[in-house]
């Protein structure tokens, strides 16, 4: 005779009901996507950025949409206008630092001014935000999700990117430690590394045929990223379905890296 029959593992799914969701550089483009996501999948979202007229306007659609949203005007390059922010609102659950930029060029033609501004952006404000962010999960003992927005730059070189190659190469590595610092108060951090996206930032750069045709080359998929590829991954990182999962980096290169 056979036995019982053996119980189906619960799979936890891809929810975030009841949570509360902190998105940086969210008014447009993937961090806009980031939050969409998030607040569809039943989270409450709040948006940060500089400009307030692109968050109200992307508030709107995700209320529209039936999700909860609210906005944050906030520069995260100032570290005492973050903790300030932070300290004021109830813990987030689920922090994604995606603000960030780039100005490529080569190393010997770039400009104190562009070091200045891309180190403070895309590390210096994640490291204040994150700070700020779990600080607030520790004191409340909340178990959270950070998630990083990072790039397949973080693993690889490339010329006129020495500079943002630093950055996210740096962010990859704050991520690991991190991992480990808050591992044990039930607190998971991983980076999402996405090849090049077709956004407003970087429409300028496929103007160039050249350029075009050497993304597309280093892409085993043959195309450029969609923004609506990057909102699983998101929601996944954020999400139970991920609940083992710290200190990694969740490629989204097309396969850019695998070559």
């Amino acid at each position: 005779m056979n036995g019982a029959p053996e119980a189906l593992p619960a799979f936890p799914g891809f929810r975030v009901d009841g949570k509360r969701a902190l998105v940086t550089g969210a008014g447009r483009g993937l961090g806009l996507a980031a939050a969409a996501a998030l607040a569809q999948a039943g989270a409450a979202v709040t948006l940060a950025a500089r400009s307030a007229g692109e968050l109200e306007t992307a508030c709107e659609a995700i209320r529209a949409a039936g999700g909860r949203a609210d906005v944050l005007v906030l520069d995260v390059t100032d570290s005492h206008a973050v903790t300030a922010a932070v300290e004021a609102r109830p813990p987030f659950n689920i922090l994604v630092n995606n603000a960030g930029m780039n100005r490529p060029k080569p190393l010997a033609e770039t400009p104190d001014e562009d070091i200045d501004a891309v180190l403070d952006l895309n590390v210096k404000a994640a490291f204040y935000v994150t700070r700020a962010v779990t600080q607030r999960m520790l004191q409340a003992g909340e178990r959270g999700s950070v998630i990083n927005v990072s790039s397949q730059m973080g693993h690889v070189g490339s010329a006129r990117r020495t500079l943002y190659c630093a950055s996210k190469h740096a962010l990859e590595g704050m991520t690991r430690a991190l991992a480990w610092e808050l591992g044990p108060a039930g607190i998971r951090v991983n980076t999402v590394c996405p090849t090049f996206i077709e956004t407003a930032f970087t429409a300028p750069m496929f103007t160039d045929p050249q350029f075009r045709e050497f993304v597309i080359g280093k892409i085993a998929l043959g195309r450029i990223g969609r923004v609506d590829e990057v909102m699983g991954p998101i929601v996944f990182l954020a999400s139970e379905a991920s609940s083992l999962m710290t200190g990694s980096a969740l490629m989204l290169d097309g396969g850019w890296t695998a070559a």
